[in-house]
């Protein structure tokens, strides 16, 4: 098999998994207790999220753990939400958001009463700053806009839209699930108050999370009882999770940029490719301000999910899309969002590489890619 789709989900790393076993076993401990079985576990933890600090440029007191990145979009927006009191839950994000984000906006709108404005992006997928500053009212609690768009990988100017709400005092959230590990991060430098995170794409196992809360920013606790992660996230810590997602985030900031360099020219390489060899092809997103892994590829007159089983039927596995929304027969929302055709956005797939890609893997993509579409496109009534 051919794994593409590093976006959806990657494996564990082999380093990660031998520094979780222990805590699985022997190590067992509650990070809570007192006594020594709880001890090591706890440092442990603190020094896992000393290595998440690493990696997003900020305190390690600043680090929440969570169970992954749909909770802390949650934590991050319905506590600021809840957090502003009844006068001034207004929500700024936009039309391209994870749907962790916009479902949870949605819930906010339709059960309490906030209201959100929901921005539209460019052609490329980009939110533009001047609509973000436009769209700030006196009102206006937080503003939620992803860092990388999970689907197309394209890139948000998070610095200036940073500068723009520190200059209007509104908390500013970003989900960057999919940015993080992939491109260097320094939240002070973006000017972002909330920052999501997930370890499975990192090469951490699934099920633990990470958000980053600047210091002095009040949000109200999603999660309550005993007061774990200092008030912040109630419920016994999944130590293993943890450990896991430390050693990820390790492993992920050791040569990020030398890894993206790699990345970028294998997947402009795929795109060279596709150009060469399939006529009528898009590429949605933006040409170079995009995730260095990414590539969503539209094949117009074709219905990307039977490409997708045509090539998992050849050993390669991609998406069309979000893993999240894998069931929807809908055109995918982001390219809708971005303008492209439903007969464009149909015959979209997403190809995400990882660290271990190589260039012969995209090769015997390429030997049997142009044959399924031909034939699909053959096959179709469009």
């Amino acid at each position: 098999m051919i794994y593409l789709d590093h976006n959806a989900t990657t494996p564990v790393h082999p380093e990660v998994l031998e520094a979780m076993a222990p805590y699985f076993s022997e190590r067992f401990g509650n990070s809570s207790s007192a006594h020594r079985f709880g001890r090591e576990p706890k440092e442990k933890m603190e020094e896992a999220r000393e290595s998440v600090a690493a990696l997003l440029g900020c305190g390690a007191g600043e680090v929440v753990f969570t169970s992954g990145g749909t909770e802390s979009d949650n934590a991050a927006i319905k506590g600021a939400a809840f957090a502003s009191g009844e006068s001034s839950r207004h929500i700024v994000t936009s039309t391209a958001e994870h749907p962790a984000v916009l479902h949870t906006c949605r819930y906010l709108e339709e059960r309490f009463g906030c209201r959100v404005t929901c921005l539209p992006v460019d052609e490329h997928g980009r939110v533009d700053p001047a609509a973000v500053r436009e769209a700030v009212t006196d009102e206006t609690t937080l503003v939620t806009l992803m860092m990388a768009n999970n689907e197309t990988g394209t890139l948000n100017d998070l610095a200036e839209i940073g500068r723009i709400t520190r200059g209007k005092g509104v908390l500013f959230h970003s989900d960057a699930v999919q940015a993080v590990g992939k491109v260097p991060i320094a939240v002070n430098d973006l000017g972002v108050d909330m920052v999501s995170m997930s370890s499975h794409k990192i090469y951490g196992p699934k099920g633990i999370g990470a958000l980053y809360v600047r210091k002095g920013v009040s949000v109200d606790p999603f999660m309550h009882g005993g007061g774990h992660e200092g008030g912040r996230r109630a419920g016994t810590e999944n130590v293993p999770g943890v450990v896991g997602l430390g050693k990820a985030a390790r492993i992920a900031l050791s040569g990020i940029d030398k890894r993206a360099a790699r990345l970028t020219e294998l997947r402009d390489y795929l795109w060279q490719r596709v150009v060469e060899t399939i006529p009528e092809v898009r590429l949605n997103g933006h040409p170079t301000g995009r995730l260095p892994n990414t590539a969503n590829i539209s094949f117009p007159r074709i219905e990307g999910e039977s490409a997708m089983m045509m090539l998992d039927n050849k050993g390669v596995a991609l998406s069309t899309g979000s893993a999240c929304s894998s069931e929807d027969l809908e055109p995918s929302h982001v390219l809708t969002a971005m303008g492209v055709s439903n007969l464009d956005a149909r015959g979209a797939l997403r190809f995400s590489l990882g660290r271990d890609s190589r260039r012969e893997e995209v090769d015997a993509v390429m030997a049997v890619l142009p044959g399924i579409i031909s034939r699909l496109r053959e096959m179709s009534p469009l």
